[in-house]
């Protein structure tokens, strides 16, 4: 049964406020579903079954500590209709645990195609993502133009953007770290997003606008100047856990109310259960949430 379509009056920043406070975490999972890599249980089953699964199980284990949970869109993709199946089993499971979801697609086009896009992934057809997706990561390297239809569909409808600055993995620099105008194209792109809010009709003008950034835990310096270049962003910092990002790293991403950052885990949390012996896999899943949960608390 499909569960009732999430209602969203406020705006996206408001809701994300109140749901860090109300569940005292900073913490986003991320799922990035492995089969290879499931309980032998769930390895057994057709893709489409076993993504479902997996996908319901993190729900399950990471509701209580989780702000958002952050779906990777290519590996529900690489099984075709029977990923795209899952994915929406598993955003709709989403809303009816209340845990917003983080559609992790990076997409990136310009005109009719990147208005396709936000109907996909921000429109209200129930037979696609679009109603259960409260966040979206998008690509800017377009330019302002291949924004405007995610950000417009995203004002009306109270949902958030995270755009890419600078991203977690090492090669990022290729082209985020070479100077342009001054100083490195990241920071260029995190001073835009604060303009492109403030030119935006209808946008939230609370302490927070409706777009935020990506911006790697792995690098608390451009982390640093990223904050203090777009101070109206909330900041999206994966690379927690395993790449080797800390929550001492992420310190300066957060204001006073310790708001206005997330820091993202994936695969140091859902596959917590991998070389241990327990009955129920979602055990070590939660503990493992919970520490990563405690341990940004414990440095705000």
């Amino acid at each position: 049964m499909t569960p009732s379509i999430p209602t969203r009056e406020a705006p996206f920043t408001e809701r994300l406020a109140d749901r860090v406070q109300s569940i005292g975490s900073r913490l986003i999972v991320g799922i990035d579903p492995v089969i290879d890599r499931f309980p032998e249980a769930l390895r057994s089953l057709d893709p489409e079954a076993a993504l479902a699964a997996f996908g319901h199980g993190i729900l399950d284990a990471v509701a209580d500590v989780a702000v958002m949970v952050k779906p990777q869109i290519a590996f529900f993709e690489r099984y075709g209709w029977r990923g795209w199946r899952a994915l929406q089993s598993v955003v709709e499971h989403a809303a009816t645990r209340g845990v917003p979801v983080l559609l992790d697609a990076k997409r990136g086009d310009i005109g009719s195609t990147a208005a396709a896009y936000a109907d996909a992934f921000f429109g209200d057809d129930p037979e696609t993502p679009g109603p259960w997706v409260d966040a979206l990561t998008i690509n800017p390297y377009l330019g302002k133009d291949s924004i405007d239809p995610f950000l417009n569909r995203s004002v009306e409808s109270h949902r958030g953007l995270f755009v890419l600055s600078r991203t977690s993995n090492p090669g990022g620099a290729d082209f985020q770290s070479r100077a342009t105008d001054g100083e490195p194209l990241y920071l260029g792109v995190a001073r835009a997003a604060t303009r492109w809010m403030a030119e935006t009709s209808g946008a939230d003008g609370g302490a927070y606008g409706p777009i935020g950034l990506v911006v790697g835990a792995t690098y608390p310096e451009e982390l640093a100047e990223v904050r203090e270049a777009a101070p109206r962003s909330w900041l999206l910092l994966p690379g927690l856990g395993v790449q080797g990002g800390t929550a001492k790293d992420v310190v300066s991403a957060f204001d006073g109310a310790g708001l206005g950052a997330l820091a993202s885990s994936s695969r140091g949390i859902i596959y917590a259960y991998e070389g241990r012996d327990v009955g129920d896999w979602t055990e070590p899943v939660h503990a493992q949430a919970k520490v990563d949960r405690d341990s940004l608390q414990s440095v705000l």
